[in-house]
C-alpha cells in the first residue's frame, strides 16, 4: 500500500538578502504589498523587515508595467495583501533573480505523514508531495516520517534497505517516492 506523505509550507519562508542599513542577513515578509502609478505605468513591491533593525526593503514585482498589461485579479490580490500572493511570487524563480534573494525555509514547513500506522510494516512505500518548492534533505524527511534518527536511515541506505528512483543525498524540493524493507 503506497502511504502519502506531504511537505507543507506552516509561514513564509524568510527572505535572506543584505539589509543596508544593519548589514542583517534576514528579512520576515508579512505579505503585504505596494502599489504605485504613474500615468500608465505601475510598479508593485512586496515588503519585507528585516529582523535585526526592523528597516523595510521592497522586492521588486512589477517594475515600469503598463497598467493594461496587467491582470485585473492579481492587481486585486496585491491592494488586498494577499499571503497566498506573497508566498507564489517569493517562489517565482523571476522575482528571487531581479531582486538578487534566497529563501531560508528553517522552521517554515512540517511533514504531514497521515498518522503512524504506517510504522510497524515490513515493507514502506512512500511518495512524498511538496505543496511548495522547499528544499529539504530527503534523510531528514525519512528519518523524521518514520521515527529513525539520520544516521539510521544512512545506514538503511548504504545497505540497499531504503532504495528509490532518486538520489537521497543533497536536498530536493520535488516529489519523490522511496521504498524501506526492514
Amino acid at each position: 500500500m503506497l502511504n502519502i506523505w506531504v511537505v507543507m509550507p506552516t509561514c513564509l519562508p524568510l527572505v535572506l538578502r543584505r539589509c543596508h542599513a544593519c548589514a542583517s542577513e534576514r528579512f520576515l515578509t508579512s505579505g503585504k504589498f505596494r502599489v504605485n502609478a504613474n500615468h500608465k505605468l505601475i510598479d508593485a513591491w512586496l515588503l519585507a523587515l528585516c529582523t535585526a533593525c526592523g528597516d523595510t526593503t521592497k522586492l521588486t514585482v512589477l517594475e515600469r508595467a503598463n497598467v493594461r498589461s496587467v491582470r485585473p485579479e492579481l492587481l486585486d490580490r496585491m491592494h488586498d495583501n494577499d499571503p497566498g500572493l506573497a508566498a507564489e511570487l517569493l517562489q517565482d524563480p523571476v522575482v528571487r533573480r531581479r531582486n538578487r534573494i534566497a529563501l531560508d525555509w528553517d522552521g517554515a514547513w512540517c511533514l504531514d505523514t497521515g498518522g503512524p500506522d504506517h510504522l510497524d510494516r515490513e515493507v514502506l512505500d512512500v511518495s512524498v508531495r511538496f505543496a511548495a518548492r522547499i528544499p529539504v534533505r530527503p534523510v531528514r524527511l525519512i528519518a523524521e516520517g518514520c521515527g529513525l534518527s539520520r544516521a539510521e536511515v544512512e545506514r538503511l541506505i548504504a545497505e540497499g534497505k531504503l532504495v528509490s528512483a532518486v538520489r537521497l543525498s543533497g536536498k530536493l524540493s520535488g516529489d519523490f517516492t522511496f521504498t524501506l524493507k526492514r
